[in-house]
């Protein structure tokens, strides 16, 4: 591919996306700190809802949804679940 065909654009993380990478890295980053770690994620919220407003929000609720459905999937499969049991072991139970 010459870079006259590359998409710029597209190969970039959409704004929700990296809004809920840094929300996931915030609580992942420091194992030795819950609370740090969950205060990130709120932060990455807040700043979400005062840049783009509660659409911008529900997109990166979105995301995260989605990023973890592939995750779940994998795991499930993996395991020999069903994603929608496994889901249901991690939130319900």
């Amino acid at each position: 591919m010459n870079p006259e065909e590359f998409n710029f654009a597209e190969a970039l993380p959409s704004l929700p996306r990296l809004r809920a990478y840094e929300a996931v890295q915030a609580v992942v980053s420091d194992d030795n700190n819950f609370e740090r770690g969950v205060a990130g994620a709120r932060a990455v919220a807040d700043s979400v809802l005062a840049e783009a407003g509660t659409a911008g929000l529900a997109e990166t609720v979105v995301e995260l949804a989605l990023k973890l459905a592939e995750a779940l999937e994998r795991i499930a499969s993996e395991q020999g679940l069903a994603a929608e049991d496994l889901a249901e072991v991690w939130f319900v139970e």
